[in-house]
């Protein structure tokens, strides 16, 4: 139905048929564009930003076909331009659920007291195309309580000021459920300039405010997880500057002479957003004269994984403390995770160091093995038996004993040290960097050249590297 602000206002022209053509040519490639790219997110639903960008999609495609259909009654123009009173029943063609079928009309005269509504209106507002149109006095009768005084203000602008309406309030219709309606309209004037009458146009607009509401709702819980993730963030890189000894130059092992050690290590972030996860190094002098030496992995990432690597730390440190060799070390690990709370996986590898006689003796649970470097060339040590912390309870832990050299360099690392390669090529690289480390005088140059080789942030997860050189 065409605006009119006066009674005797002419109607506009409609734009001439090819320029709507194109428009809905374009709409309709656009509509394409969008469902094949909504259909090339699906997933699972688990992560928020999926679900927001689905959200965001869907509601572009309900204000599209909306936009659509417009177009197309924009072209086709009005079945029958009625000359007076807006007919009741609504066109037998006009699929339910169509944007036709949410639009209605409406005309309430207020010199005669009569109220006209299109058959539409009648399906929207869920009432008996037989009973009449109701008033605009019986009309709140309809709205939901709360949008009662919105609906009243509209209609009393429009009527005492003659402004245009242009608002939405809530209906509740007789089957129960309830449909938001936007209502756009004008007073229509009498030649003495007073208002005779008040046109109106109704569309259900309820799916789509639920779309947007869906995006609201999706946006909110994706600010919300982001926010969460940098607290979690934050929390779990202080436990790990909390816990961790210092990395970035000597490791603080205060005894000298033959045989002690020269340690360094360095903790690599991910290069990616990712949450801090549960890897650890740390190397300590015991009351014996011994010296520790460790690294490990606890599966997970966040506060509850950087927590559980607190823990663990912990329990490494106090049992060395104590005296526990590391197979006893690793058993006493395992029972640990298998008695906490929230089921955990971890790998590690301790190391026993006797300086007097330059005895290494490990253990290992599902960790990689040291390297040994001596005389420009690098080997694994060969492994004992260790399953992963965590993955059987009662599990035994064997030990190994090497006898080092002076010169000699251990080198320590997590899995996360070596992103984008095959266990084999990782290793060869590693090897490869034997003259590097001969030719170097300290233990942290050494952790310099592996950190030149590897890079300190090109990785998808985060890793520690440890060496500890046997002083001459």
């Amino acid at each position: 139905m065409p605006s009119h602000v006066s009674a005797d206002r002419p109607a506009a022209q409609p734009p001439g048929r090819g320029s709507v053509e194109a428009l809905i040519s374009q709409t309709r490639r656009l509509k394409g564009d969008v469902d094949a790219v909504r259909r090339d997110t699906r997933s699972d639903g688990s992560d928020p930003r999926d679900r927001w960008q689905r959200a965001l999609y869907d509601l572009a495609l309900h204000q599209l076909n909306d936009l659509d259909e417009h177009l197309a009654q924009l072209r086709d123009g009005p079945a029958s331009p009625p000359p007076g009173p807006v007919q009741r029943s609504a066109p037998a063609d006009i699929p339910h659920g169509s944007l036709l079928s949410r639009v209605g009309s409406a005309e309430w005269n207020l010199l005669t007291d009569e109220a006209s509504w299109s058959g539409e209106l009648y399906q929207i507002l869920g009432r008996d195309p037989g009973a009449p149109a109701l008033t605009l006095d019986e009309l709140p009768a309809l709205v939901l309580d709360e949008d009662r005084p919105e609906l009243t203000a509209m209609v009393t602008d429009c009527l005492v000021d003659a402004k245009p309406i242009d608002g939405e309030f809530r209906v509740l219709r007789p089957d129960g459920n309830v449909r938001t309606v936007h209502m756009m309209g004008e007073p229509v004037l009498g030649g003495d300039g007073s208002t005779a009458s008040m046109w109106a146009v109704l569309r259900d607009v309820s799916e789509l405010r639920r779309s947007q509401r869906t995006v609201r709702e999706t946006r909110d819980s994706l600010r919300h997880q982001r926010r969460q993730e940098r607290t979690e963030q934050r929390l779990a890189a202080e436990l790990q500057e909390a816990v961790l000894p210092p990395g970035r130059g000597a490791l603080r092992l205060p005894r000298g002479g033959p045989g002690t050690l020269d340690a360094a290590a360095r903790h690599l972030p991910s290069g990616a957003s990712a949450l801090l996860g549960g890897d650890w190094y740390d190397a300590l002098d015991l009351p014996d004269g011994d010296t520790l030496l460790s690294v490990g992995d606890l599966t997970g990432h966040g506060v509850a994984v950087a927590s559980g690597m607190t823990m663990l730390l912990g329990a490494v440190r106090g049992m060395a403390m104590t005296g526990a060799r590391p197979g006893q070390l690793m058993s006493l690990l395992n029972q640990l995770l298998d008695a906490t709370v929230q089921p955990a996986l971890g790998s590690a590898v301790c190391c026993r160091y006797r300086p007097a006689t330059r005895t290494l003796t490990w253990a290992q649970a599902g960790h990689p093995a040291p390297l040994l470097f001596r005389d420009g060339t690098g080997c694994v040590l060969s492994a004992p038996d260790g399953v992963l912390l965590g993955a059987t309870s009662g599990a035994g832990y064997g030990q190994a004993e090497v006898t080092l050299e002076p010169g000699d360099l251990l080198l320590l690392h997590t899995d996360g040290l070596l992103p984008g390669h095959s266990a084999a090529d990782s290793l060869d690289r590693l090897l490869g960097l034997s003259p590097r480390f001969g030719a170097a005088s300290t233990a942290q140059d050494c952790v310099r050249a592996v950190i030149e080789e590897f890079g300190e942030t090109e990785r998808e997860d985060e890793a520690c590297v440890l060496i500890a050189k046997v002083s001459e």
